[in-house]
């Protein structure tokens, strides 16, 4: 069998347990992109705007610090008590939001929900080399992240069809439903209950010790901020085109490239041979020029999902560098910081592209922030790369 073969796709979730614990993870990660929605649709019912975008901070700042603790937890111990704890915690949060709360208590509730967010995308990847040999690794992680799209199309119509048929709490419930289901499905798994954290002397920082982690991360924070920025951008481009429904299709666009993305660079090992970070995040910088011209939505549909196409190789080797640079015994802490940079990037990229937009009037400003953030991330990657060179 060719090195292609062994390392496709189909191969890898062919692997006893690798198609289970991906599939219960993206389950179980659907409140990643159902919460957000489904606490807005809740608050503006009884609340102000205000409140309502409270909510959604809440729990997005509850689940950046949540997140690195609890897999530092898993770390130290094993990760099924560590997800049942979580859930538990997170599932009384969403049902605290969607209780007659005073507005401070409602918005604490919200920060439970985020901080007991199980750690499923640190969990899973620190599983990969238990379930595959090391070339078929790199498949994983791009497979992870590709498919992860799919939350961020589902969630939101998941949390939709949950409030047309049990009114506004109902997409609180079934982001806690899936993610109780999740956690289930993947806390039984052979796989994850035989895993267990290296054993190490560890640092009181974890493998924030380690200055090439800080860089990966720094670099992630950018990033996020300019992919976070799009969402906005892309709102204020379908409002000024005279249909606000076009956002929704925008952004299913960009999440249809990046999944073709990942699928291409599975495919593919010239890709996999010359990819590295700094190249990638150069390409995927490229990739949002395009947006500046701002054209009629049919072509601004192609142009999003162009725009995607770079973002699943980006990670899969931002993964494969992090593994590589993370000190022993703390891969699960060091993924989960990888995922709260990129968040808190993407959130900081959101609340300054709003006022841009506001301030300026011009559409094209809104897609400003992406290809700059990202050129900026290029910048300190390849500098870094330099110098260890």
């Amino acid at each position: 069998m060719s090195s292609t073969v062994d390392t496709s796709a189909l191969v890898v979730l062919k692997t006893p347990q690798t198609a289970r614990v991906l599939a219960a993870s993206l389950l179980g990660r659907i409140p990643l992109g159902a919460a957000p929605l489904a606490l807005l649709v809740f608050a503006r019912e009884t609340m102000t705007l205000t409140m309502a975008g409270l909510l959604v901070g809440a729990y997005t700042a509850g689940m950046a610090f949540g997140q690195p603790m609890l897999a530092r937890l898993a770390d130290r111990w094993r990760q099924p008590p560590v997800l049942w704890i979580a859930v538990a915690v997170s599932t009384a949060g969403f049902a605290l939001v969607a209780s007659p709360l005073p507005g401070p208590l409602t918005v604490f509730a919200a920060v439970l929900a985020g901080i007991g967010a199980p750690p499923f995308e640190a969990c899973l990847r620190v599983l990969w080399r238990d379930l595959l040999p090391e070339r078929q690794v790199h498949t994983a992680y791009t497979l992870d992240t590709a498919t992860q799209e799919i939350i961020f199309v589902a969630g939101p119509v998941l949390t939709l069809g949950a409030v047309a048929l049990l009114g506004p709490a109902g997409g609180l419930a079934a982001a806690a439903l899936c993610q109780a289901v999740g956690t289930a499905w993947f806390g039984t798994a052979p796989a994850v209950r035989r895993w267990r954290g290296v054993p190490a002397v560890r640092h009181w920082a974890g493998p924030l010790q380690a200055g090439p982690l800080r860089v990966i991360l720094g670099a992630l924070v950018l990033i996020g901020a300019g992919v976070g920025s799009v969402a906005v951008a892309a709102t204020g481009y379908a409002e000024a085109s005279g249909g606000r429904s076009w956002a929704g299709w925008l952004l299913a666009a960009q999440a249809v490239g990046a999944l073709t993305g990942g699928l291409l660079y599975v495919r593919s090992p010239t890709l996999r041979r010359y990819g590295t970070l700094p190249r990638a995040a150069a390409i995927l910088a490229v990739g949002y020029l395009p947006l500046l011209s701002t054209p009629e939505p049919p072509v601004m549909l192609a142009l999003m999902a162009i725009s995607g196409l770079a973002l699943p190789p980006l990670l899969t080797i931002t993964f494969v560098g992090i593994d590589g640079v993370a000190p022993s015994g703390t891969a699960a802490e060091a993924f989960a910081w990888a995922a709260t940079a990129f968040s808190v990037g993407s959130a900081l990229g959101a609340a300054l592209t709003g006022p841009l937009l506001d301030g300026t009037g011009n559409v094209t400003a809104g897609f400003v922030l992406a290809p700059g953030a990202i050129g900026l991330a290029y910048g300190i990657l390849a500098l870094a790369a330099r110098r260890s060179a």
